[in-house]
């Protein structure tokens, strides 16, 4: 990984959880759609969060899930609220796009794992690919689903994209599924097999998503998220 210095440009909260951060490097880098950074606290703490941008950009956008509860992710928020440049680190992680495959990709978030597949899906459009996708992108409430808009402004701009949002406590006038991701996935799909599948959320959702998708005929080497570096 390099170490490079970053303006802080923007620290945007999305809702009352989620916050959209803006870095400006002070020097070209280069990483692939799907791989994170490390925001570095100090030395000895360096914390791990997925680029929300495509390659080629001239900032790097990061959501960071950071309810007042959540102490870890709230002390990075303060830390860029305070400062005018924070040291990074990157690239990290080998759950980067397959862009040469010609094989059907299935995209699934959980949460703010959206910026992980956001990074994947601009980078696809900026290539002009037209490989067949679904995106599954499931939260607890529409308004945790931070970027519905420009997911649907996808869909509907892109014949080959197909966003499929999943909420769990939907209100009545919800244009979309309601209940758990997971079961969703599972009651849309009789086999995962030919599947490129991308996958990013909070580790428990990664680590069932995988269980459940053994049983559902998927091909592991085509199983990329960064989650599985670090659960067994």
């Amino acid at each position: 990984m390099q170490t490079i210095r970053c303006q802080v440009l923007a620290v945007t909260p999305f809702n009352d959880s989620v916050y959209q951060v803006k870095l400006k490097p002070d020097v070209a880098c280069d990483f692939k759609a799907g791989q994170y950074l490390l925001v570095k606290m100090d030395e000895n703490d360096k914390r791990a969060f997925s680029i929300g941008s495509a390659p080629g950009q001239d900032h790097i956008e990061l959501h960071i899930g950071a309810a007042e509860s959540e102490a870890y992710p709230m002390q990075v928020v303060e830390r860029l609220k305070t400062s005018s440049h924070i040291d990074i680190e990157m690239p990290g992680g080998d759950a980067f796009l397959r862009e040469h495959s010609q094989r059907p990709r299935l995209l699934i978030a959980g949460g703010t794992g959206f910026s992980y597949i956001k990074s994947l899906v601009e980078h696809m459009i900026a290539l002009g690919q037209t490989v067949e996708t679904q995106l599954y992108w499931g939260c607890r409430t529409q308004d945790a689903m931070y970027f519905e808009s420009i997911a649907r402004q996808w869909h509907q701009d892109h014949a080959w994209l197909h966003f499929v949002p999943v909420i769990e406590d939907a209100r009545e006038d919800w244009d979309g599924k309601q209940g758990n991701l997971l079961e969703q996935i599972k009651s849309d799909f009789i086999s995962l097999m030919g599947y490129d599948i991308y996958i990013a959320g909070r580790f428990a959702m990664v680590g069932a998503a995988r269980e459940q998708f053994r049983q559902m005929g998927v091909e592991e080497a085509h199983l990329f998220g960064d989650a599985f570096a670090f659960i067994k």
